[in-house]
């Protein structure tokens, strides 16, 4: 592949009547790299995998896998990803054996390769003892490690995965981290949406922040964690109007005035834990001092709040929310587009 990038996608527009999920949308991503396209519930982030799996057309702009146009090379931009959606799409009543070994029929695999690729993968996603079982009795986590697998039949040089993680209990998201990881190891690059933010601040190598359908800042999570201050002070105030006024001091006092979350106080700070002392003292002066008091380190989280004002976990903005995936549902599912 040399230097040429593994996606690259510049001025992508995606309109559903009036309804604009993307708007402009650029990023690129080397090869061999995770890549974290993030935003909350709504902001477009599976319209762009739709896109770059050849299930959507884009408005306007153009998108690149491997240097293929994903309109005007749609087959063969096919054949080089793997696509495991927000849902499991295998079929619950076959076993996971089967579920693999159908896919890569699907997928054209030499029939010689077919067996040895199922049990590869179902070892190396730990699933052998439940490998003849009806994927109906499996977990949630088993479930998700059969699709990513399913995806990976054909060995793509590329992979994107759309909300992996979501609904697993944190046993399973860690195991399924330290598998992505192992794969990038290998040679695959992986584009990875996500809501969690904590996600993406411990897999990717650089991130996009997509809210309303726009690219709001595009960056490693490093960077991104420097510029907002690398320590967060939490004040819980017990009430929300104490909080309000605790605020208002402080913002007077310091130079960020902090978020306000009904009882709670969040402030970032480029110089540690130090101003909290002189913080303290001011609110003890004016009869406010805080029920619990917590520091810690900053996270994308507290990058994505500081941005957009809200969480990323939050759903989306509510009716007419501009990056709302469109009319005809999330991301497309199945294992290998």
């Amino acid at each position: 592949m040399g230097d040429r990038d593994a996606i690259a996608v510049d001025g992508l527009t995606r309109t559903f009547g009036r309804l604009t999920a993307l708007d402009d949308v650029s990023f690129h991503v080397p090869p061999q790299s995770i890549f974290g396209l993030l935003g909350p519930n709504g902001a477009g982030k599976s319209t762009a995998i739709r896109v770059l799996t050849t299930i959507l057309t884009p408005t306007g702009g153009r998108a690149e896998v491997l240097g293929y146009d994903v309109v005007r090379q749609a087959a063969t931009v096919r054949g080089l990803i793997g696509l495991a959606g927000q849902y499991a799409a295998v079929d619950p009543n076959l076993t996971g054996r089967e579920n693999l070994r159908l896919i890569g029929r699907l997928t054209h695999l030499p029939r010689s390769r077919i067996r040895p690729r199922a049990g590869e993968l179902l070892e190396r996603f730990d699933l052998v003892d439940a490998a003849d079982r009806p994927v109906r009795t499996y977990s949630g986590g088993m479930r998700r490690r059969l699709d990513i697998a399913a995806a990976l039949v054909p060995a793509p040089p590329v992979l994107l995965l759309d909300e992996p993680t979501t609904g697993l209990d944190p046993q399973s998201r860690n195991a399924l981290w330290a598998m992505i990881r192992e794969l990038v190891g290998e040679g695959t690059t992986v584009l990875l949406t996500t809501q969690y933010l904590e996600e993406a601040d411990k897999l990717a190598d650089r991130v996009v922040v997509i809210d309303h359908g726009r690219v709001i800042v595009d960056d490693t999570p490093a960077t991104l964690k420097s510029r907002l201050g690398n320590t967060v002070i939490e004040l819980d105030m017990a009430e929300a109007r104490r909080a309000s006024r605790a605020a208002a001091l402080i913002g007077d006092g310091f130079a960020d005035r902090p978020d306000v979350d009904g009882p709670r106080l969040t402030l970032a700070s480029r110089d540690g834990s130090r101003p909290l002392l002189d913080m303290l003292h001011l609110l003890e002066g004016n009869d406010l001092v805080p029920r619990t008091v917590a520091v810690r380190e900053s996270s994308l989280d507290d990058v994505f709040l500081a941005l957009t004002g809200h969480h990323a976990e939050a759903d989306g903005a509510g009716p007419g929310n501009a990056g709302h995936d469109g009319p005809d549902g999330g991301a497309g599912e199945g294992s290998s587009p």
